[in-house]
């Protein structure tokens, strides 16, 4: 993270100071392990609105994340063995810390195994669930696609992790019903579409995060508190002796407390991603090097990076989120051209990161990426809700069904599987509905003129 003066950051202290909730010091929230956090489908298979009568189901597509994966490297690893390592040769580890160095190597031979930045075991399951969960949601849809041989398009961000998600999910598609299994086009690659951030159409956006003055010295306000440096020295003495712990605040190591504060809190959040690499196929308990409202302002701190950088940002600018019109420009078009009768596919499919979901989310409105931060007033648990572990999980994902009546085309939105109301003033079909007439949606989207 960039370093800068901190004079423009006057007063931001108290109002972080209620960044994480009450209920961080109980049970563990799932906000503390931030985008990290493995996947849940947000409502029940069984409790889906049915669709307005005479309309059935003709089309779905979903841009999904990659599901649960290794760390991208082995660096947090390295780094805290360095210093556990020389805390062990001096015997001062605590009796919890002397199971941490055996632990983190466990973790890391397992990340190392599959490949850093690769799909766990986790991240499979997530995506054959996903998968088994859409045809369930819409089995006449896929009976329609076999019986009339209609084609399931793939694409992926080319990224390894994003192209196994795409294979996992398709195979459990085919796997299911073999029928399908013909139709699955050979999956393609699409960094405009689905890596945008690291495409051309990015290049505005990374000029922001590389040279900002206004991002720097946020995001350094919100780490640079006395809340931090105590955060990191009560997870380092969980692991080290307080004489150990204060050498590497006093500087004596390559890296700092809080560098190496988080190190632990990276290995604690990546942990459950890979639970089925473990012997036991059960996440190791990295909690008991990190109480829970210790966990619960790392994640805010990573939580607030992902918000500026990635999410709704800075009230005054779209900077992080307007590269994502490709990808929703896609979802229109998929619609559009299934209308109007050019387009033969039954479902388009396309496996993604979390650095488009993010900005999509802010882009399209939906719930948690609605409010931006003002200058004077940062980003923090106590007046947003936008928390990384809501908006992107691991497996995170956008779906439109659509349903069709004679010429009238309705679509439905799911976010994380659940039913979601487009943007505000968007109106549905009737209050309460999920379904939305697709005229509606182009007027609501302006792209109608």
């Amino acid at each position: 993270m960039k370093r800068v003066a901190p004079t423009i950051a006057l007063g931001l202290s108290a109002l972080l100071a209620a960044s994480v909730p009450a209920h961080a010091t109980g049970p563990r929230p799932l906000d503390s392990y931030g985008t990290k956090a493995s996947y849940a489908p947000r409502q029940d298979v069984r409790d889906y609105q049915q669709a307005p009568r005479g309309y059935v189901p003709v089309f779905t597509e979903t841009v999904s994340r990659h599901g649960s994966r290794a760390a991208t490297s082995g660096k947090d690893g390295d780094l805290v063995l360095g210093l556990w390592d020389q805390a062990a040769s001096e015997g001062l580890l605590t009796s919890a810390g002397e199971r941490f160095g055996p632990d983190v190597r466990t973790l890391l031979a397992a990340m190392d195994k599959i490949g850093y930045g690769n799909l766990s075991g986790r991240g499979e399951q997530e995506l054959r669930g996903t998968a088994a969960r859409m045809r369930q949601r819409l089995p006449d849809l896929f009976r329609r696609i076999a019986k009339d041989s209609e084609p399931i398009d793939v694409v992926n961000s080319g990224e390894a992790r994003a192209v196994a998600s795409g294979n996992v999910f398709t195979g459990a598609l085919a796997a299911a019903d073999p029928a399908l299994k013909p139709l699955i086009r050979p999956a393609r690659s699409d960094r405009d579409l689905l890596y945008f951030h690291k495409s051309a159409g990015g290049a505005a956006y990374r000029d922001y995060i590389d040279h900002d003055q206004r991002l720097a010295a946020t995001l350094t306000s919100i780490t640079d508190q006395p809340a931090t440096r105590q955060a990191a020295r009560r997870v380092l003495e969980r692991i080290f002796s307080p004489a150990f712990v204060q050498r590497i605040a006093d500087g004596e190591f390559s890296s700092s407390d809080v560098d190496a504060a988080r190190a632990v809190y990276n290995l604690y959040a990546i942990a459950p991603a890979m639970s089925a690499e473990m012997p036991d196929g059960r996440a190791l308990p990295m909690g008991r090097y990190i109480a829970p409202r210790d966990a619960a302002w790392f994640g805010y701190l990573s939580d607030a990076e992902d918000f500026y950088e990635k999410g709704p940002g800075f009230a005054d600018s779209d900077i992080t989120y307007k590269m994502a019109d490709v990808l929703l420009d896609d979802f229109f078009k998929q619609v559009e051209a299934k209308r109007d009768g050019t387009s033969t596919l039954g479902a388009e499919l396309r496996f993604t990161h979390a650095e488009e979901i993010i900005p999509l989310a802010a882009l399209m409105g939906l719930p948690g990426s609605t409010e931006a931060a003002t200058p004077d007033r940062p980003y923090t648990y106590a007046d947003n809700t936008w928390r990384g572990a809501s908006v992107a999980p691991m497996a995170a994902n956008i779906q439109w069904d659509v349903f069709r009546k004679g010429d009238t085309y309705l679509v439905r939105m799911l976010y994380n599987e659940k039913e979601t109301a487009f943007k505000q003033g968007c109106r549905p079909v009737s209050k309460g509905s999920a379904f939305y007439d697709l005229n509606e949606l182009e007027r609501c989207f302006g792209r109608t003129g």
